[in-house]
């Protein structure tokens, strides 16, 4: 569960869900919906093509294909920033095959505002690294979406950002423990700044690293709480694949 929410003020509701919790988060008077997995118990993955190479794009189609497995989506959202063909901007990982180099360097747009990170999932874990640290490990990551900027860095705020803002989105990112067994998922339901948003995982939600996935374009996917956001396709998504009962 989310800690320290009552001492914090935040007003949240519960959804129980056999692979992921999501609840309702009031923190500086923005509101957000969080969903906690358990990394080194549950199915964590990211999804961008079919077996054919056909882009899935929705949270529909991720379903779609699970289904003749036996499995389901049990939460999904969008995990980084894609080109017009909705292939990767940065690094991407699936079934431990990279499709897509680490980008190290910075650029335009909000993944070029360096630093920018990693979000790696392994075997009984999840951790979110800045991009350097990340080309320094090397992990063996069965998936990995880089994406920018970071949000959380080692306990700090990315120093670009700014208190007074006022560029303002609904945004989703991830956050991560230290041992990484714990990833948070987060979307705002306000228009929230970087500061704003970066505080939430730093104060609230207590990770030491997040990352910011993207803003505007962001959706969620929660099975127990009857929610799946739809638009235009998307790119890379992540999420926790459970059996069908």
């Amino acid at each position: 569960m989310i800690r320290a929410l009552v001492i914090l003020g935040a007003v949240f509701w519960a959804a129980q869900a056999s692979a992921v919790t999501c609840e309702k988060v009031t923190h500086q008077d923005k509101r957000y919906t969080i969903c906690e997995v358990d990394a080194a118990s549950e199915e964590l993955r990211l999804f961008l093509n079919d077996e054919d190479g056909k882009v899935l794009g929705h949270f529909s189609s991720v379903n779609e294909t699970l289904a003749p497995q036996g499995k389901r989506l049990a939460f999904a959202m969008n995990a980084g920033m894609y080109h017009d063909d909705r292939s990767p901007v940065g690094h991407y990982v699936e079934g431990g095959q990279e499709q897509m180099r680490v980008i190290p360097n910075a650029g335009p747009g909000n993944f070029g505002l360096l630093p920018n990170g990693v979000f790696c999932i392994r075997e009984g874990r999840a951790n979110v690294f800045e991009t350097l640290d990340y080309v320094d490990q090397v992990p063996r990551c069965r998936f990995a979406t880089q994406s920018g900027p970071m949000l959380v860095i080692d306990g700090e705020l990315h120093p670009r950002f700014l208190p007074d803002s006022t560029s303002r989105y609904v945004r989703n990112g991830v956050g991560t423990s230290a041992d990484g067994t714990r990833a948070v998922f987060a979307i705002s339901d306000d228009y929230v700044t970087f500061h704003e948003f970066g505080s939430l995982f730093r104060d609230l939600l207590e990770t030491p690293n997040a990352l910011f996935f993207d803003g505007n374009i962001s959706r969620m996917y929660e099975r127990a709480g009857n929610r799946s956001d739809v638009g235009f396709s998307l790119g890379p998504i992540v999420g926790v694949v459970e059996d069908t009962p």
